[in-house]
């Protein structure tokens, strides 16, 4: 294994490094101050980020996520790794270059299972940042750890498909931008349990679609993207719809979902790695009784063990990137299933004791630590609970021992 970056994966990430120092991080502030400026109508395009994302299609630093395709950079998973790392490092930056959740796994989809039609109507437009999208998995009346307990209903009626059901936490539901939806189903209760689901495109202004109401995280309403409960009643969408066939929802799912999943941890060690930073300054600027809160031995543990802790972590992430690249993610899910457990944990870690070295700042809006915080939480339950992937880990490894004899 070599994880050395790449001459291309290095020129980008200087490229990267010197657009956010130059672009993003000075906009901060200005990303908050307009996102305030709109009051209780916070549900709207953030003018800052589509300048931003301009700049960036100028640079060159658009749809890095994508490998394998003339539409993007064309980089491995080994080499985008460490420009997600530098995006985590800014909330909301991601989108600036056409790479956030959940329209990178959607832009996958449509790239490895969608027809001619589907890919120029939806893909093209969601490739060039004109609009965004929404992933319909998770419902309210089930627990949707099991996929397998989806019960929303597709049924085929003639040349289309009528949809009945609940989704929530649907991710990015409530941007005005949002104008697509993959939507996970029922087809077939009576097939065999892991062909029962398909996945469908929905748009959003099919009639019978109703936002019911968006989900906070914490209190933070992750304006204007959003996390939503979404209503699907008799939604009727064309036959030609449906995703690469009935029954083929589990298989797409796991297409869509490693690559997710790996994303999210990519992005979560760039947020450890900015609260360490923000850790160490405090602690070196900040006395108390008597002296720097760095040289209390306290911090000397937090700050080093922070460090060791990041870099563990980085490793298991190039190496689960390495292995989807060269053995392909059916083979590396052992790995990715271990670091989408380890990466939340660990960035909690080093951003709680973050917010410990601010104290009363670290829990308010002036840092970024709480925000950040809320939001590598919901990674512990998204793209399925730390359980359900420790479930994964156990029984491949007792499945590896039992074939050793």
């Amino acid at each position: 294994m070599d994880f050395a970056y790449s001459p291309r994966c290095q020129e980008y990430l200087d490229k990267l490094r010197a657009f956010m120092d130059a672009r993003v991080y000075p906009n901060e502030s200005t990303y908050a101050e307009q996102l305030a400026g709109f009051g209780s109508n916070r549900w709207q395009v953030i003018p800052i980020i589509e300048e931003l994302k301009e700049q960036a299609k100028k640079a060159g630093l658009w749809n890095l996520f994508l490998p394998d395709s003339d539409q993007g950079a064309g980089l491995s998973n080994l080499d985008y790794a460490p420009l997600a790392e530098e995006m985590g490092r800014a909330l909301w930056s991601s989108e600036v270059f056409n790479c956030s959740a959940p329209d990178t796994g959607n832009m996958e989809v449509l790239t490895r299972y969608g027809t001619k039609e589907q890919q120029d109507k939806w893909l093209k437009p969601l490739l060039a940042g004109e609009i965004r999208s929404a992933f319909l998995m998770t419902e309210p009346d089930v627990a949707s750890s099991d996929a397998t307990n989806i019960q929303c209903a597709i049924r085929r009626d003639g040349d289309d498909y009528v949809i009945n059901g609940r989704k929530w936490w649907s991710s990015g539901a409530g941007d005005p931008r949002c104008k697509i939806y993959i939507l996970m189903g029922k087809t077939d209760p009576d097939a065999e349990k892991h062909r029962q689901q398909s996945m469908i495109l929905v748009p959003a202004d099919t009639p019978g679609v109703t936002v019911k109401r968006h989900l906070p995280v914490f209190g933070y309403d992750d304006a204007p993207h959003g996390h939503m409960e979404v209503e699907l009643k008799d939604v009727r969408v064309p036959a030609s719809n449906m995703l690469l066939g009935e029954g083929r929802g589990f298989e797409i799912a796991q297409g869509r979902l490693g690559p997710g999943r790996i994303h999210h941890c990519m992005r979560t060690i760039g947020a450890a790695e900015r609260a360490l930073e923000l850790m160490v300054r405090r602690s070196m600027s900040r006395v108390a009784f008597g002296k720097r809160i760095a040289d209390q031995s306290v911090w000397h543990h937090r700050i080093a063990q922070a460090r060791i802790d990041i870099e563990k972590t980085r490793l298991l992430t190039l190496k689960a990137a390495w292995m989807m690249d060269t053995v392909g993610n059916k083979v590396a899910q052992k790995e990715i299933a271990m670091i989408k457990v380890a990466a939340p944990q660990m960035a909690l870690k080093v951003i709680d004791d973050a917010i410990q070295v601010f104290g009363g700042a670290g829990v308010s809006a002036d840092t970024p630590l709480a925000h950040s915080f809320a939001g590598i939480r919901t990674l512990r339950l998204a793209d399925g609970p730390d359980e359900v992937h420790e479930r994964a880990i156990a029984r491949m490894e007792m499945k590896r021992l039992s074939n050793e004899g």
